[in-house]
């Protein structure tokens, strides 16, 4: 067998079984062998990977594309996330009727993305769910969102008329019918923030931690307990996303204890990174809000010990002005983070905290493609997508939004230095980025495909 690319004695990162010397050979975009340190094949291009590892390719599970510039957002934001050792996206379908526009928005999509891309639904509304099963067939999407914080006035802000208790028990049980398929749901009390919030606004505070105030971590905790326990009568599985603090992850430990169906936690790089006194400021706004040092700490430990599955960027790709200069209350919410989630992984969990790399690569490749049903992903093993990443783990860099590609002009990790960079990324065998740079390929011929799942 001649290869189309071996990659040569590099050192591979084996979700949650280890790290072994060895090669991987490339055929038709697809791993076609994996051999022993020493064996080669003969091949039309050797890469050679001394002193890297190659790791399954990122699958970032939860992005807002299309938040910034709507027309142009999948070409500028999968190039940012290729740069960042990503090869697979899942973002947001939001509309009035998923039956009406679904194709004409994913083949748009499917001409700009570098990478390759799937959807989630987002259920505002019970036409949303009495359309859901059919709609899931039809366009291969099994995975859903709820936003328990669009309750209310803030949902009415937003358009949403119909996101009470009553729209989350409908969605788990339309849920838990389809097979395969997994509700997401976005915690937090919102009845209870305004409360909170105008004493802090009152007392002229602008700060991030105010935010974190107005919005505290057992709100949070009250809505997983309300999301697990409706899914729980229902047998639905669901996942918390976003999490962001020790006493949510603790109320999602207390109901898997008992719950029949399971439920799923996936965090986020800025949980595991900031605090709510990061220099950031108000970049750093975001719902959940940044939590304390002992939240950060306590995500870390849900990475370890396995109770934290997914991590995902909730990236949202808008420009600086949307932040700077309106203050902590009426600054837009959430930022960009898709290109650097593996860095970030890799400086604060490898080389600060000891985290396994093949732990690493589970929560942020192999859990996703199962929880998420993308056959062929998440894992180097024969016969999968010949989606990896090449990673220098001493490799340091400066976060510079300039060199990231997305339409947001800013980063809230902007000028920190974090070790451990990918430096090449391939989708089925074909290179999208070498060295901190899109290929020209990929900028003239993106070949993202989009990932129907059934």
């Amino acid at each position: 067998m001649k290869l189309d690319l071996l990659l040569r004695d590099g050192t591979l990162v084996l979700p949650d079984f280890g790290m072994v010397p060895g090669s991987v050979g490339i055929k038709d975009g697809r791993i076609a062998a994996i051999l022993a340190p020493g064996v080669t094949l003969p091949a039309d291009e050797v890469v050679d990977c001394a002193q890297r590892w190659i790791m399954p390719g990122v699958i970032d599970p939860h992005v807002h594309f299309g938040f910034g510039s709507p027309e142009t957002d999948f070409l500028t934001e999968s190039r940012s996330a290729a740069l960042g050792g990503v090869t697979s996206a899942l973002s947001f379908y939001r509309t009035a009727d998923f039956r009406t526009g679904f194709d004409g928005y994913r083949d748009r999509v499917a001409t700009q993305s570098c990478i390759d891309f799937g959807l989630h639904f987002g259920i505002t509304s019970h036409l949303h769910v009495e359309t859901l099963a059919e709609c899931s067939r039809r366009f291969g999407v099994t995975s859903y969102k709820l936003y328990l914080m669009y309750k209310g006035a803030a949902g009415l802000a937003q358009g949403f008329t119909e996101i009470d208790d009553a729209l989350l028990y409908a969605a788990a049980r339309a849920t838990a019918a389809i097979d395969g398929a997994i509700l997401g749901i976005h915690c937090e009390n919102v009845e209870v923030i305004p409360y909170l919030r105008e004493p802090l606004r009152l007392a002229g505070r602008d700060d991030l931690a105010a935010w974190n105030e107005q919005s505290p971590d057992f709100l949070e905790a009250e809505n997983v307990h309300r999301a697990c326990y409706f899914a729980g009568k229902v047998g639905c599985p669901i996942n918390i996303v976003h999490l962001s603090s020790r006493e949510a992850l603790n109320e999602v430990r207390r109901h898997r204890r008992t719950n029949a169906a399971p439920v799923h936690v996936e965090t986020c790089p800025h949980y595991l990174l900031l605090d709510d006194a990061s220099a950031a400021g108000v970049l750093a706004k975001v719902n959940p809000p940044i939590r304390g040092r002992a939240d950060v700490d306590a995500l870390w430990e849900g990475i370890a010990d396995g109770s934290v599955n997914t991590v995902g960027t909730d990236h949202v790709p808008r420009k600086r002005s949307t932040k700077e200069g309106k203050g902590i209350w009426a600054s837009s919410n959430g930022f960009p983070g898709v290109a650097t989630m593996l860095p970030i992984l890799l400086h604060e969990g490898y080389h600060r905290r000891g985290i396994a790399p093949e732990r690493i690569a589970a929560v942020l490749s192999r859990n996703a493609a199962r929880l998420y049903n993308l056959t062929g992903k998440g894992a180097i093993a024969v016969g999968f997508d010949a989606d990896l990443a090449i990673v220098d783990p001493n490799l340091e860099r400066v976060v510079d939004p300039a060199q990231l590609e997305s339409f947001a002009d800013y980063s809230p990790f902007e000028g920190m230095t974090l070790k451990g960079w990918p430096v090449m990324t391939l989708l089925r065998g074909r290179k999208v980025m070498v060295d901190g740079k899109i290929t020209a390929s990929a900028r003239e011929q993106p070949g993202g495909r989009y990932l129907f799942r059934s």
